[in-house]
């Protein structure tokens, strides 16, 4: 065990040597690892921190949950022409689903909406994300407010103005003083602050709840209809307990079919986006951003170790008058081969780690200027550390094995 803790150390010095008496051959030798390591843990790095903030705002709400639209999220096998000709849901057909759907825990009606202006006295806030929506939206997506509460059903209903408010409103608008019960004014209409929502930071596809308002559907359907332009309308349907989402949608799909008269035969006209199929999606781009990195980070990892090889050829030819004195005293082939596989790890470790730290660089950066969470997880580091001691194994094996089967007394003689 001492004699491997001395070759290691002595391997440790001569590839600190070969770092200061060849300190340009070594670092270009050395940048293809550091270039790898660092494309592969970057890519690696930023695409886990996406797809972690992803799944923790997606995972307040159940994955199974539904909505009910005229259009697609994504993409579609309908044509564009087709679906541009599907009729909008309507507030009725809510209500109607909400009775009707008995394999249906809870169902919102939500309306997507223009920006607004959100005014307090003297104060005003602009290009605020209006989220008109029903009551029963924080039973389906659970919505932190420390402060004050959510709309009842009757407020729902009757459209009351009342206004729950995100955290950056409240803070424009009101400074440290208490919102509640204090009157924004939108929409030519005075609103009652009666909830704050917790402070969130912006989302992965940049909605963000910090700078929205939540206010009853009911007040814009009833100041400006259900049939206009800056009003599109979708239902939101929260499976009960024991039952997926394709037993839902197959439920939703017969009884709005009905309801809407739709022959056999005929296509649907509307579409049904269950979450799980997005979470699926955003799986398979997050898979396929990894496959980028790693492809180009193989590339950046083969220049590298070719590097670390020729550093090592180089390295035998300088020191084969020492491989043959030490043969001559009685050395093994097994510890001279030893002695530069060590040297070659030690050579590609140092470029492996100088990647991380450019990494972990990168991340307190974007951590601090972005209001995104860049993660350099312990696994990634492991990761990291594990291809360079690889990359160093498999560069290092050919000119270790050529410098062990050196003859002592011709490698004695070629350094005189």
């Amino acid at each position: 065990m001492l004699l491997y803790l001395r070759l290691l150390r002595e391997s440790l010095a001569f590839a600190l040597n070969a770092l200061r008496n060849n300190k340009l051959r070594t670092f270009l030798s050395l940048l293809g690892v550091t270039v790898g390591i660092f494309s592969i843990i970057a890519v690696l790095a930023a695409v886990d921190s996406m797809d972690r903030q992803i799944k923790e705002q997606l995972s307040a709400v159940d994955k199974n949950t539904m909505y009910l639209k005229s259009f697609s999220f994504g993409p579609s096998d309908i044509p564009r022409w087709k679906r541009q000709q599907f009729p909008d849901v309507s507030y009725a057909e809510y209500q109607y689903l909400k009775d009707a759907v008995t394999m249906a825990d809870q169902v919102a009606f939500q309306i997507f909406t223009n920006s607004e202006i959100v005014k307090y006295n003297d104060k005003s806030v602009s290009d605020i994300n209006v989220v008109p929506v029903s009551y029963e939206f924080t039973d389906i997506q659970k919505l932190d407010i420390p402060s004050g509460r959510f709309y009842n059903e009757t407020e729902s209903v009757s459209g009351t103005p009342v206004v729950v408010i995100g955290y950056e409103v409240a803070k424009a608008l009101f400074g440290d003083a208490n919102p509640l019960e204090k009157k924004v004014r939108m929409y030519g209409q005075k609103f009652t602050v009666i909830g704050v929502l917790a402070k969130q930071g912006s989302g992965a596809f940049g909605e963000n709840n910090d700078t929205a308002v939540f206010i009853p559907v009911n007040f814009l359907r009833r100041k400006f209809g259900d049939h206009n332009d800056f009003m599109t309308p979708i239902i939101i349907i929260k499976p009960k307990a024991g039952y997926t989402g394709e037993e839902v949608k197959a439920e939703v799909t017969y009884k709005l079919r009905n309801y809407r008269g739709i022959k056999a035969g005929d296509i649907d006209n509307f579409i049904i986006d269950i979450l799980s199929g997005f979470t699926d999606m955003i799986d398979e781009i997050v898979g396929n951003l990894n496959i980028g990195g790693w492809i180009i980070g193989f590339f950046s990892l083969l220049v590298g170790g070719f590097g670390i090889a020729n550093i090592m050829f180089v390295s035998v030819k300088e020191r084969t008058n020492l491989i043959g004195i030490q043969k001559a005293l009685g050395a093994k082939s097994k510890f001279i081969l030893l002695q530069f596989l060590f040297e070659a790890v030690i050579l590609s470790f140092i470029g492996g780690l100088v990647g991380m730290f450019l990494v972990w660089l990168i991340a307190i950066g974007i951590t601090k200027m972005l209001d995104f969470e860049f993660v350099l997880s312990a696994f990634n580091m492991a990761l990291g550390s594990g291809l360079s001691i690889a990359i160093g194994l498999i560069s290092g094996i050919l000119p270790a094995i050529s410098a062990a089967k050196l003859d002592p007394v011709e490698a004695i003689r070629s350094g005189m």
